[in-house]
């Protein structure tokens, strides 16, 4: 039998059963689904995102709450620790924008086959099936109960079960009751990277738009606490893409507190900037209906948006329009107000924040600090970070100092 079982196999339980493996330790993974790492085949869109190449610093300043507990996880398991871990597996990586690191196949699949192969070549072996309880004696771990009531010893137990999102994936929330059964404390799980909701019908209506290079302004109770340029969609509930992604993470006081996103649609021009150009198409178009030439300023879907917020006729002439009318297609164009008024369900989340509290868990080992043999790793815990590689980096990294089994 085992001496250490893994519970779950996505990114954090193969990279922790690997590690135990690679040391010696008779190593299991349990995992209920089918096929190991489903949730990390659809990640990044199915490009798999594995980590982020800025430094340890900003790396940190990317996870929102409880950053200091995973230091002793991130310096001894580097992004540049991960870059290699999967160049020597046989998967090429390259960097992108915002330090984004990606496989050059833009293959998800590839990271998941590279993490099996860690596993299989230490002799892990895969036990399809759904962990029930964690058995203990005295405080400690001596075994696990499926929900087939069968009962499987071992001495060590990784719980990397993951979050609440994409709950089709598997991540039901399993490990937050077996950890809770256990004694311990489960923060609230909430949505992190998560499309929000809005009011407006107008947004609504612009379902399908997609808009790049745009920056996006987070105010809360008025006050801008996050902007970012990027990408961001519009749907039928309100919005979505990277940017809005982002932005999700920092909603964290929802229905207390107030926010509006405010799009930026022309960052790279400045309004006096702006307005030269607006003179310049004016005198171009000067005989076209005001309706006729936006086209050439917006897609199209934004023109019913320009209509109503520069309050300019349809039809009226383009020379006609004068300098205060200029002045609105301006504010218009960098200042679209959008209030917010929820997030998606958590299931819809890229990630889940909340989870077991690291207070109970000691960040130099993972092991809990209330059963001895008991570790965490990944999404399970309370610990979430912004899009960019971060969070698979948390998964790693867990996954490597939980697979080494101290203390």
């Amino acid at each position: 039998m085992p001496e250490c079982i893994v519970i779950g196999g996505g990114a954090a339980g193969m990279m922790a059963a690997g590690t135990a493996a690679a040391a010696g330790v008779e190593t299991a993974i349990l995992e209920k689904n089918k096929m190991l790492g489903r949730k990390l085949r659809i990640t990044g869109k199915g490009r798999c995102n594995v980590t982020n190449a800025g430094s340890m610093e900003d790396m940190m300043q990317q996870i929102p709450g409880n950053a200091k507990f995973l230091f002793s996880a991130f310096r001894g398991f580097t992004n540049e620790d991960v870059i290699a871990f999967f160049e020597e597996q046989g998967v090429p990586l390259k960097t992108e924008r915002g330090g984004r690191v990606f496989p050059q196949s833009d293959k998800a699949i590839d990271v998941v086959q590279a993490l099996i192969r860690f596993c299989r070549t230490g002799g892990v072996k895969y036990v399809q099936g759904q962990a029930e309880e964690i058995v203990t004696a005295n405080s400690a771990v001596c075994g696990v109960r499926l929900h087939s009531g069968m009962e499987i010893p071992c001495r060590h137990i990784i719980l990397a079960t993951g979050g609440k999102s994409y709950p089709l994936t598997g991540s039901t929330g399993d490990g937050y009751r077996m950890a809770q059964k256990l004694g311990h404390t489960i923060v609230p799980p909430r949505a992190s990277l998560v499309p929000v909701e809005t009011e407006e019908s107008w947004v609504h209506t612009m379902q399908g738009l997609s808009l790049k290079n745009v920056r996006l302004s987070l105010f809360e109770n008025g006050k801008r606490i996050f902007e970012e340029q990027g990408e961001l969609l519009f749907t039928h509930f309100g919005l979505s893409g990277p940017l809005v992604l982002s932005a999700s993470c920092h909603m964290r006081h929802l229905p207390q507190r107030k926010y509006e996103i405010v799009i930026d649609l022309k960052p790279a021009l400045e309004e006096k900037k702006l307005e030269e150009r607006l003179l310049r198409d004016f005198a171009e178009y000067a005989n076209r209906d005001f309706i006729n030439y936006l086209p050439s300023l917006a897609p199209q879907k934004l023109i019913d948006y320009l209509l109503r917020e520069s309050g300019i006729g349809a039809h009226e002439k383009v020379h006609q329009i004068r300098r205060q009318q200029r002045g609105s297609i301006v504010k218009a164009l960098k200042e679209m107000r959008i209030p917010v008024s929820g997030l998606r369900p958590v299931e819809e989340a890229i990630v889940t924040a909340g989870g077991v509290n690291v207070k109970e868990i000691n960040p130099s080992t993972m092991q809990s600090k209330r059963i001895a043999g008991l570790y965490f790793a990944g999404e399970v815990m309370d610990v979430d970070a912004y899009t960019g590689g971060y969070n698979l980096q948390i998964a790693f990294s867990t996954g490597v100092l939980a697979g080494k089994l101290r203390g």
